[in-house]
């Protein structure tokens, strides 16, 4: 099958045509659009602080709702509690069909480093943090962000942890629980204390680890989540990904996008960004389509084959 040019299907509802990924997976009780927001780019520099333009995040947002956004992830460590501020005084009263997933297990120095957060009463201090600065009741998903190595898994128990936020879902305060930077191990050890319905790791076109654990979850039906899918604060670079983009009349990033689409159906993405013409680019790579060549082509750059 031939490759196809972008549509603004996204954007319109219009059904896109060829081999187009867009189209919806569970996040919990619900089916959600899997092209989302990650809403760490809204916070000041190192995701700490205030934003430069606080008009120009509040709109990104409304933006991205109003696009067909039904996904967004947030911390209130971002900032701190800057990016869930922002959510609510954009988006409250939040839509019925948003779901807003947060993550604990970490705090902000006065530095901007990051701390890790992992007992019983930090984790509990987090959760009543994100239901105050996002004004809910109860919140949709909650990530366990395992520190590990920063940005990669480490093994270990994670049981304790895990326990005292499926206390918190038992309280009422969470309906459903995620995992974030883990192992298969430490998914395992989570399911045996409460249903996972996601897992947010770092994985994109060039890194490649999670392989094995994406497909382990698809045949479970638990979505993943994948951090820095273009790259994060380095962004991907491949002669390859850049000669697919001219051929198909896109960006690198929406071709990098779209292969994570493609790469399985439980794949939701949360690209993040400050500004609205980047928001539609992003939304733009759900309607693009890959042929079986392309795909193959683009899965080579992760294999080190690539130019």
């Amino acid at each position: 099958m031939a490759d196809r040019p972008m549509t603004d299907g996204f954007m319109t509802g219009r059904p896109s045509s060829g081999r187009s990924p867009a189209g919806g997976f569970p996040l919990g009780d619900r089916t959600v659009r899997r092209m989302g927001y990650g809403a760490m780019q809204l916070a000041g520099p190192g995701v700490f602080g205030p934003p430069k333009d606080r008009d120009a995040a509040l709109a990104v947002l409304r933006a991205a709702v109003a696009s067909g956004v039904d996904h967004i992830d947030t911390s209130d460590f971002y900032g701190p509690h800057v990016t869930n501020q922002l959510i609510r005084e954009a988006l409250h009263p939040y839509p019925d069909n948003l779901t807003i997933v947060t993550k604990v297990g970490a705090v902000r120095g006065a530095d901007a480093s990051w701390i890790p957060a992992q007992s019983p009463a930090e984790l509990t201090q987090a959760v009543r943090d994100n239901l105050r600065n996002l004004g809910v009741d109860v919140l949709d998903v909650v990530n366990l962000r395992v520190m590990g190595d920063v940005h990669a898994p480490s093994e270990g128990s994670i049981a304790a942890q895990f326990t005292a936020l499926a206390e918190l879902q038992r309280q009422g305060l969470i309906r459903h629980l995620g995992l974030s930077n883990v192992t298969s191990a430490q998914v395992a050890e989570a399911r045996r204390i409460a249903q996972v319905v996601c897992v947010q790791n770092h994985y994109n076109l060039a890194h490649r680890e999670d392989d094995a654990l994406i497909d382990e979850l698809a045949a479970e039906g638990i979505a993943y989540v994948p951090f820095f899918p273009l790259g994060g604060f380095t962004p991907l670079q491949s002669s390859t990904l850049s000669d697919v983009a001219v051929k198909l009349g896109a960006t690198p990033m929406q071709v990098a996008l779209a292969w994570l689409l493609h790469r399985s159906p439980n794949i939701l993405l949360i690209p993040g960004t400050s500004s609205i013409e980047h928001l539609r680019e992003n939304l733009g790579a759900a309607e693009l389509a890959l042929s079986d060549e392309t795909i193959a082509e683009l899965d080579a750059v992760g294999r080190g084959h690539a130019r």
